[in-house]
């Protein structure tokens, strides 16, 4: 029976995307699950996996060309499909049979297969939704590295995030399939290790060469381990690692004030300024050098930062654009949140101005419905959003990110307020997950927290509208009564999409948003 493969929805919004890769050929017989293809979206490189086990009857197209959503990809044959993986497993259990090299010799497994028991190669996992690749960012440990089971052993960027990759199993470190800054495939080997406890393979009894010691020795590494001096294990979650890492410093040596000595983000601040204070002294005495004059370095653009160039361009190229600015007096605002800060902290969250922000946001896109709308490819149809959610732009060590906070319609200033940490914290550690990343229908950029006053914020394609938040600034201003008194001002700096939006609607959406913000008392009136 010839099934056709239908393109599924891969991505919001998106109705085609062009076949980068085909991972079999026609007649190829395929696992399911297994990788079929690999196709390019306008946010990811997407990897499509075969629904059933049969045989590939069919390629619709080539590589280059342009699919489309909801049309057929391939073709599979699934009639006899039990009879073909049998077929296709007898030559390689013969090969099994066949091969009489020593384990010194031996190649490495094939990528399909899992890593062995006794010594073999870490396969890269499926490590996020539609990621068939990733930068090799640090290696934290050497070949010939005796490893702990989890211990990280490499650090690798997606175009989302960092990833820790942990040891399976305890063992030794064989070989490093990459180097830093290689790129390397999903289902193929990272590195080699020798699990402790593994039982020695046996070798023929006559070798030529030197192959003979050189499987002894193996063996007999895998047996007994060698330790590694003064290396311990020490209890710290990711993050509080690749802080330590960041800052060059020395895990071993942080003293950790947590539960059985886990080391904390605190203790890592902590350790840091100890040996700031203790290299000042030794700091003042040395001499000035002049500068040295260094060569251009190179690096190239991969990950977040490519997706980025790519989305911005594309947004900057295909959106007519328009910035509308104003000011907001946020004086009473601030007073307000000072005064919920102390009820906020009893319940364990930093109250800041941007769930105030974001819930004036919600309220007023309540009455302008269009700022919370994207429109079709061709921009024949406007699609209205039932939720407002609410992206926030996070300078990350990984590039920009733009998780968003779902549903804020629903959500109370307090809940708004855990969700703002949770995904700032997550964003700049890199570990937000990616549905916190999609969905976004309006994004705010608060540019203000790095001291910026004004800017032309580029819109987060498909939203049709974006903010830009500049510092608060004490200024002088005049009061009903002509006199001059001090208010908090904060600009703001809108970008729309003037296909649909125009002038009008932006100033009468951002006036409602700002009398919120103004007078965060009238909220009270609407909140649901």
């Amino acid at each position: 029976m010839v099934t056709d493969f239908i393109l599924p929805d891969i991505g919001e919004g998106i109705v085609e995307c062009e076949l980068v890769k085909w991972l079999v050929q026609e007649g190829d017989f395929v696992q399911e699950d297994q990788p079929v293809a690999e196709v390019m979206t306008d946010k990811a490189l997407v990897e499509i996996p075969a629904p059933n086990s049969g045989r590939v009857a069919k390629l619709y197209y080539r590589e280059g060309d342009t699919a489309k959503v909801h049309s057929p990809l391939f073709a599979v044959d699934m009639t006899g499909a039990a009879k073909a993986a049998n077929e296709e497993s007898v030559p390689v259990a013969a090969d099994k049979q066949a091969d009489s090299k020593p384990v010194a010799e031996s190649k490495p497994a094939p990528a399909s297969q899992p890593a062995g028991k006794n010594g073999n190669d870490f396969i890269l996992p499926d490590i996020g939704e539609g990621i068939v690749e990733c930068e090799i960012v640090e290696w934290r440990v050497a070949e010939g590295d005796h490893v702990e089971e989890d211990q990280p052993v490499v650090d690798v960027m997606t175009d989302k995030a960092v990833v820790e990759i942990p040891a399976p199993r305890a063992g030794r470190i064989v070989k490093l399939h990459y180097g830093k800054g290689d790129i390397a495939k999903v289902h193929t080997p990272l590195f080699s290790f020798a699990a402790d406890g593994a039982a020695a393979v046996a070798t023929p009894a006559k070798v030529n060469g030197d192959s003979a010691p050189k499987a002894a020795c193996l063996a007999s590494s895998a047996q007994k381990p060698a330790q590694v001096s003064g290396r311990v294990k020490v209890p710290a979650s990711p993050a509080v690692r690749r802080l330590a890492r960041e800052l060059s410093l020395d895990l071993n040596r942080v003293p950790g004030s947590g539960k059985h000595g886990r080391v904390l983000k605190e203790d890592i601040h902590k350790y840091q300024k100890s040996l700031q204070a203790d290299a000042a002294p030794a700091q003042s005495k040395a001499p000035e050098t002049p500068a040295s004059v260094g060569e251009v370095r190179v690096e190239p653009i991969r990950g977040v930062r490519a997706v980025m160039a790519k989305r911005m361009v594309e947004a900057a190229t295909t959106i007519p654009q328009f910035t509308f600015g104003d000011e907001v007096d946020v004086t009473a605002l601030l007073a307000l949140r000072e005064q919920l800060k102390p009820e906020a902290e009893k319940a364990g969250v930093r109250l800041t101005l941007m769930p105030f922000i974001m819930k004036a946001m919600a309220m007023a896109v309540m009455q302008h419905p269009i700022m919370n709308s994207r429109v079709n490819d061709d921009c024949s149809e406007i699609h209205y959003l039932p939720h407002c959610n609410i992206g926030m732009a996070v300078d990350s060590k990984v590039g920009l990110l733009v998780p968003n906070v779902k549903h804020v319609e629903r959500r109370s200033i307090l809940d708004i307020a855990r969700e703002v940490e949770r995904l700032t914290n997550a964003a700049r550690d890199g570990s937000v997950r990616q549905d916190d990343l999609k969905g976004g229908t309006i994004s705010i950029s608060n540019i203000g927290a790095l001291g910026g006053t004004y800017a032309s914020p580029i819109i987060n394609m498909p939203e049709v509208a974006i903010v830009a938040l500049g510092k608060t600034q004490t200024v002088p201003r005049f009061d009903s009564e002509g006199s001059v008194v001090a208010r908090s001002i904060m600009n703001i700096s809108w970008s729309g999409d003037h296909r649909i939006i125009d002038g009008g609607t932006i100033a009468r959406f951002s006036n409602m948003w700002k009398s919120y913000l103004q007078d965060p008392t009238s909220m009270l009136l609407h909140l649901s």
